[in-house]
């Protein structure tokens, strides 16, 4: 699945109920699903580390579209043609 696909899919399943959540509420179960991710890290435990994975880039996808980006327009734009910095793949910044 690719992220415009996913990130609809998000929409298609939770927007109604995050639009009502607001940006704040989602923005916290993002910070909430971050805090799980560390933890899943920590014990290098592999079917957390992908339930957090994947449970933190669905609330992320979730704010952009309750900001009204194009998850993946966003990425392209920024890292599409390399470093933002250098503009170089590997990076090349000291």
């Amino acid at each position: 699945m690719r992220i415009a696909e996913f990130q609809r899919r998000i929409e298609e399943i939770y927007f109604e109920r995050d639009s009502a959540r607001g940006v704040e509420g989602c923005f916290r179960w993002l910070v909430e699903e971050m805090g799980e991710l560390s933890r899943a890290i920590r014990h290098d435990d592999p079917k957390a580390l992908q339930e957090e994975f994947a449970d933190c880039l669905a609330w992320l996808s979730t704010l952009a579209s309750l900001k009204k980006i194009d998850l993946a327009a966003a990425a392209a734009a920024k890292y599409g043609k390399g470093c933002p910095r250098c503009g170089k793949t590997p990076c090349g910044c000291a």
